[in-house]
């Protein structure tokens, strides 16, 4: 065995195999394990507890016996935790790396940026927790005094994604526990094991037993629908596709609970024709290459004005056959494996789409032989409307180039989609980028800048890219609820 796949087995070795629910690591009760793969070889790397629906109720019964003492928690001790928490992952960053490596196939370095972006989670919402605050006033009428206060709003449920196993768990646990509340979380299931490593560095920074709960299974819509259901549930956060939040938003109808929803998106890339191409090239190979192209806030669709649009695509070209595909553990690789065969088979049907209503082809466009799910980083151009890679969203390493002539050209092509998650602009053109701001629906912009995503921004997005916000102080509040009070007159009047 080589040092490297030593230091691999080691690690894994170190992460739980179990559910974790009210402070204890157990097997669960349904006999049933998960196998975890390592996208880049197809090979087994661990086999994990499946929950059963009634590992999801005692996972809800932990949350709900522990969610008093929680709330009662002083602020400071809130933070405190997550502060440790958060100098804990500093120590274990390259563990946890590697882990994401393992899992999701992601280049290290990727996963090492991941590190830094999750851990931020921790230490943002660390700071919050003693930032929770209301007001008091004389009512209009002068007969009493109004206090508004913000209490946590209870028990969540937490759904999370494979595709940021880290900063997708913090994101959603740190303002959670900051705001006081008790969780559950369901990782996906295809990269459960960074939670569960997650989980058990909680443990080890000083959470008390039953305030975070962590179930992992196969049979998601089975163990999740009952838990939705409980009245005694107060929260769902979801991050994931929108088919799938829809169909969560109307069980959640029932108990009319409080719903956070990031879903799909469909990212416009727009340049104009006075763009700094060197800045929007580097724009455009962090906001589509990034991650594999696996993000809601990749770039899905390049709308670069017809004056440009044929340098654009040379530059970006030359980078893109740069890129080396290979295993994320390896040394210089830029683009790991997608996360399974299905994702593999999405990209090529979309790209020949594309391809057989008029699109070129300038670099990749194939998938790889395996073992691995790889798929060639690709550049297209000329591509159609009407293209189902205009509308779908692709999630791979596949950039789509449109020409436009006028702004209201790309203003139109950018918004003709359900989705508003993120957009990006390059222009030199300061009113016109203010322009931009205001005519684009997404929830997020960059302006002449290819990543948005920070701790202390609120991360969301419009129309049918879903509801609430995470990050920011906007992120705390989505798990605190409003109380208003009157007391009356102290004075007697």
């Amino acid at each position: 065995m080589t040092e490297d796949a030593e230091l691999e087995t080691r690690l894994l070795a170190k992460v739980p195999d179990g559910l974790f629910i009210g402070g204890e690591w157990v097997p669960g009760t349904s006999g049933r394990t998960i196998t975890v793969t390592d996208p880049a070889t197809g090979d087994t790397i661990k086999s994990i507890a499946d929950a059963s629906v009634a590992d999801g109720a005692a996972a809800l019964d932990a949350a709900v016996s522990a969610a008093d003492d929680w709330a009662a928690t002083p602020p400071r001790v809130r933070g405190e935790i997550l502060r440790r928490a958060f100098d804990l992952l500093q120590e274990r960053r390259d563990e946890f790396a590697l882990l994401m490596t393992l899992e999701m196939g992601k280049p290290l370095a990727e996963a090492n940026g991941e590190v830094t972006y999750g851990g931020e989670f921790l230490r943002w919402f660390g700071e919050e927790a003693v930032r929770i605050s209301g007001r008091y006033g004389v009512n209009p009428e002068g007969t009493g005094r109004m206090i508004v206060s913000q209490h946590p709003v209870g028990p969540c449920f937490l759904i999370t994604p494979w595709n940021f196993p880290l900063a997708m768990a913090t994101r959603k646990v740190a303002p959670a526990l900051a705001a006081g509340c008790t969780v559950v979380i369901k990782p996906a299931s295809l990269t459960p094991l960074t939670t569960l490593y997650f989980a058990k560095l909680l443990q080890d920074a000083g959470l008390p037993a039953g305030v975070v709960n962590v179930i992992t299974t196969s049979t998601s819509s089975a163990v999740s629908n009952p838990i939705i259901a409980d009245p005694r549930l107060r929260k769902l956060s979801f991050t994931g596709s929108t088919e799938v939040g829809r169909k969560l938003l109307e069980r959640s109808a029932q108990n009319v609970l409080r719903t956070s929803m990031e879903l799909g998106g469909n990212a416009p890339f727009v340049v104009f024709e006075d763009a700094d191409l060197d800045k929007a090239v580097e724009g455009a190979m962090l906001a589509k290459f990034r991650n594999i192209g696996e993000a809601c806030t990749a770039a899905n669709r390049f709308i670069v004005h017809e004056s440009i649009a044929d340098e654009f695509a040379a530059r970006v070209t030359e980078r893109v056959k740069a890129l080396r595909i290979g295993r994320g553990t390896d040394e210089g690789v830029t683009i790991g494996p997608l996360i399974d065969s299905d994702a593999v088979t999405k990209a090529a049907t979309l790209l020949q789409d594309a391809v057989s209503r008029g699109a070129t082809v300038l670099t990749g466009g194939s998938a790889l032989e395996g073992p691995g799910t790889f798929f060639e980083p690709t550049v297209v151009t000329d591509v159609r409307s009407g293209s189902d890679i205009l509308r779908e969203e692709i999630f791979g390493p596949v950039l789509s180039i449109v020409r436009f002539a006028t702004e209201d050209d790309a203003v139109r092509i950018a918004n003709d989609t359900e989705f508003g998650l993120v957009s990006y602009v390059f222009t030199r053109d300061l009113a016109r980028g203010q322009r931009m701001i205001e005519r684009l629906q997404t929830g997020m912009m960059g302006l002449n800048v290819g990543v948005v995503s920070n701790a202390a921004a609120p991360f969301g997005g419009v129309k049918q890219s879903g509801l609430g916000r995470e990050g920011g102080f906007e992120g705390i509040h989505e798990y605190l609820s409003t109380k208003y009070t009157l007391t009356p007159d102290p004075f007697g009047a």
